[in-house]
């Protein structure tokens, strides 16, 4: 059925052939993206204007019926509003308000969202003096039926009235932007994002129509139009795939949107609406910078500039470097610069412009993409040096190579990062997308700079370490081999190249293994220096890893991991420089730990201490007193099995997060006989305060004795208060580290972090007859990942079969969870 017998259908129907033929075409499998919204807005014009007509007897002189906001321009998506206006001149306001009625009810009997007003010209015009949406809306009004000459003389009248306010009305819409964007979001680095309210959609891509409606300025048009047609063509679906009226992409819909489009899988589709989002971003950044330059230059005549500046004219222009000048708040080519003839200038214009915190300007981003020549390979010195100068430029980076993406330019200097750009990563702990997140880590890394002996490897590190995301498999070793070409393409010697494969391969080693690892372990200090090979290495992971961590988002740095971290390196410094890692010993228990252990021995039950853990702030002239670290917990218990479970649940009834648990016997002073359970543990509220400790004690007793049935209770608190998911976790996964500990076996334990889950696994250890001689616990946002060094019965580790049973036994315990 063509456009034109849905349409006759609608007419010789009424209300409910409209219904029929809205339906018939939003079904239809031919038509999608503008020819169908285009096809929907002309049915329902021409139903509204049969609905008009038949209530004004086709007379309609003195009124009209006039779309304004998204239908005025035409853009229906399935469950759009009907954004209406019905305007009169005011003469027979009765007749007018009967046409309403006949008007808006049958819209309403259809169960179509409707957003209307009845008002004369003179009201409409004052409402929108009143009202900046309601003066967007009207922008785009658009005749439907009735009076033609009303409804242009409304809209003649509501432009002049734009381009006259502008100076006034378009800084409170810059503002109303900013105030949208700070409550929604970036949508190009949103999991879930809003593709109308979120910075970069739909509802900035109608606040540049308006800008350019104003003729103060105007958005670099390329792309524009498709990046809209492209949110316009994803919320369509989004409509039909969940029925709703909805901007929301919400991860359980995402799949099924994918499939409605006809792509590949839902990160197919986030990575094409954050494309479109980045460019409507960015074609706001250079318009609302326009804006602010054509405001600021009507607001202070030249020659008032002139007397400001002590009557001397303001130069125009000044160099920031060669070919690069600084013009009106931005960088842009100086007047002799010859692009065709410097492969370098885009890099030393954007090193430049970042140095001096500046945009770079459009014009000259545009000129540099289209007349440069590509760089030789390897490339010139200078080109590597103004490429670390840009990375270690900090926050004025990002908005500089924005503009470098905008236009191609990144991905002609670094065709890897074609494979990176807008990817997003589905997991709550990171922030940004692939590309962005690398930005953000040299912007971090800047400021270790002058902590590391080679800060352009540590910059170029960290523009590259998550580079082989972009291809399947282990990203640190795809990165690896990406990183060795890359260094040698943008000229890096051979030595140099490998310390940054070096780098790229291990950025995740000194986190993991810190967080994850027994740092007592000889064999866990040995592992990380064979893998970083030398001293100046090491100092450049250690940035590194803190860099990545800070960019990635707050749940994956803290004052506890960066211990951790410098714990480690420093017991690695020491083997790289020649000192060999001290075999463990049997620590002699200090005076608290001894007066515990007694005092567990002659009362027959647990004993424990409290004692917050700090370290002093990186700033000495800091006002702030002592970083907390965490809680240390002493828990003293008679020899006895079930201990880690119970401390555990304890803990989890308590709503303490356990950070590191080590477990050791402790044999008693001289004259006393048996031995004591000594649990050292270092423990976090999750939210409030700490119980006190003889609550605990208490609790712990009845958990010992088995009048405290833990299990139970976390049930219960689970039933009352379930966790929300709007996705399916990924099932646990249990593996044996190989070679990870001569003195144990590791094993490790990564699954969907909930309370208890220390507790469950403690008790599944129980079960398999092993002894926990430590556990190291780390979460990164919903992910837990949780290691332990166990032994047999005798103290030695586990033969590779018996722990392959261990591991089969907790992953069991965890899916039986699920």
């Amino acid at each position: 059925m063509t456009s034109t017998d849905v349409t006759k259908e609608a007419e010789d129907s009424g209300p409910g052939g409209y219904a029929a033929a809205r339906l018939r075409l939003l079904t239809e499998g031919t038509r999608s993206g503008p020819p169908r919204r285009t096809a929907l807005a002309g049915l329902t014009d021409d139903w509204l204007s049969g609905l008009f007509d038949a209530g004004t007897g086709g007379a309609g002189r003195g009124v009209s019926l006039v779309a304004v906001g998204g239908y005025g321009r035409g853009e229906l998506s399935p469950r759009s509003d009907l954004d209406l206006l019905l305007l009169h001149d005011g003469s027979d306001e009765k007749a007018v308000a009967a046409l309403a009625d006949r008007l808006w009810y049958p819209v309403w009997d259809l169960g179509l969202d409707l957003d209307h007003s009845v008002r004369t010209p003179a009201q409409a015009r004052k409402t929108a003096g009143e009202d900046l949406k309601v003066q967007l809306g009207l922008l785009d009004a658009r005749h439907l039926a009735g009076d033609l000459g009303l409804t242009a003389s409304l809209r003649t009248a509501v432009l002049a009235d734009w381009r006259n306010q502008a100076p006034r009305r378009l800084p409170e819409l810059r503002d109303l932007c900013a105030e949208r964007a700070e409550r929604q979001g970036e949508l190009r680095f949103l999991l879930e994002p809003d593709l109308k309210e979120a910075r970069g959609g739909l509802r900035d891509a109608t606040a540049l129509r308006a800008v350019a409606a104003s003729w103060l300025a105007d958005a670099p048009r390329e792309g524009l139009a498709d990046a809209r047609r492209r949110l316009l063509d994803v919320r369509d679906a989004l409509h039909l795939a969940t029925g709703r009226a909805t901007d929301r992409l919400a991860l359980q819909e995402q799949d099924q949107v994918a499939a409605e489009l006809g792509l590949l899988d839902a990160d197919t589709l986030l990575r094409q609406v954050y494309e479109a989002a980045r460019v409507v971003s960015y074609a706001g950044d250079v318009t609302w910078r326009e804006v602010g330059r054509v405001l600021r230059s009507r607001s202070v005549r030249p020659r008032l500039r002139a007397m400001l500046g002590g009557g001397k004219p303001v130069p125009e222009r000044s160099p920031l470097a060669e070919g690069v000048v600084e013009h009106d708040g931005e960088a842009v080519l100086a007047r002799t610069a010859r692009p065709e003839r410097d492969p370098v200038l885009p890099l030393r214009a954007a090193a430049a412009a970042a140095q001096a915190g500046l945009a770079l300007s459009l014009h000259a981003v545009r000129r540099l993409a289209a007349t440069t020549r590509p760089l030789p390979t390897p490339w010139p010195a200078e080109a590597r040096e103004q490429l670390v100068t840009l990375l270690g430029s900090g926050r004025p980076t990002v908005q500089v190579w924005e503009a470098l993406e905008a236009e191609g330019l990144v991905t002609r200097l670094l065709p890897d990062w074609e494979r990176v750009r807008c990817r997003p990563q589905r997991n709550a702990v990171h922030l940004w997308t692939v590309d962005r997140h690398l930005i953000e880590t040299a912007v971090r890394a800047s400021e270790f700079t002058r902590r590391v002996h080679r800060p352009d490897l540590l910059l170029v590190a960290a523009l590259l370490h998550d580079i082989g995301k972009g291809w399947p498999g282990d990203h640190s070793v795809a990165g690896e081999t990406i990183a060795r070409d890359v260094a040698a393409r943008i000229g890096f010697d051979r030595a140099d190249a490998a310390v940054l494969a070096t780098l790229v391969r291990h950025h995740l080693l000194l986190v993991e293994t810190a967080t994850r690892r027994d740092l007592d372990d000889p064999a866990t200090v040995r592992a990380v220096a064979d893998a970083v090979g030398a001293e100046h290495t090491l100092e450049l992971l250690h940035a590194l890893t803190e860099a990545d961590a800070l960019a990635t988002g707050p749940a994956a740095w803290s004052s506890w991991r960066g211990s951790l971290v410098a714990d480690l390196v420093k017991r690695v410094s020491a083997v790289l420089a020649g000192d060999a890692p001290a075999e463990p010993e049997a620590a002699a228990p200090t005076a608290e730990q001894e007066r515990l252990a007694v005092e567990a021995y002659r009362t027959g039950g647990p004993v424990l201490a409290l004692r917050a853990q700090t370290e002093p702030p990186t700033d000495p002239d800091s006002a702030a007193g002592p970083e907390p670290l965490g809680v240390e917990l002493l828990i003293a218990v008679p020899d006895q099995e079930g201990v880690l479970p119970a401390v555990a649940g304890v803990l989890a009834m308590h709503r303490l997060t356990v950070r590191t648990a080590e477990l050791r016997s402790l044999i008693l002073p001289d004259g006393v006989e048996g031995s004591v359970l000594l649990l050292d543990w270092r423990v976090a509220a999750e939210y409030g305060s700490l119980p006190q400790a003889a609550r605990l004690r208490a609790d712990l007793v009845r958990a010992l004795d088995g009048t405290l049935d833990i299990a139970a209770r976390l049930a219960e608190r689970d039933a009352a208060h379930p966790r929300r998911r709007s996705v399916e976790p990924p099932p646990p996964r249990v593996t044996v580290a190989p070679a990870a500990s001569r003195l144990a076996t590791v094993i490790e334990v990564r699954a969907q972090d909930a309370p208890g889950l220390l507790f469950r696994l403690g008790r599944a250890l129980e079960t398999a007859g092993v002894r926990v001689r430590s556990a190291h616990a780390s979460t990164l946002g919903s992910n837990a990942v949780d290691a332990f060094y166990v032994t047999g019965p005798e103290g030695a580790p586990l033969p590779g079969e018996e722990a392959g049973d261990v591991a089969r036994t907790l992953e069991e315990a965890l899916r039986g969870r699920r």
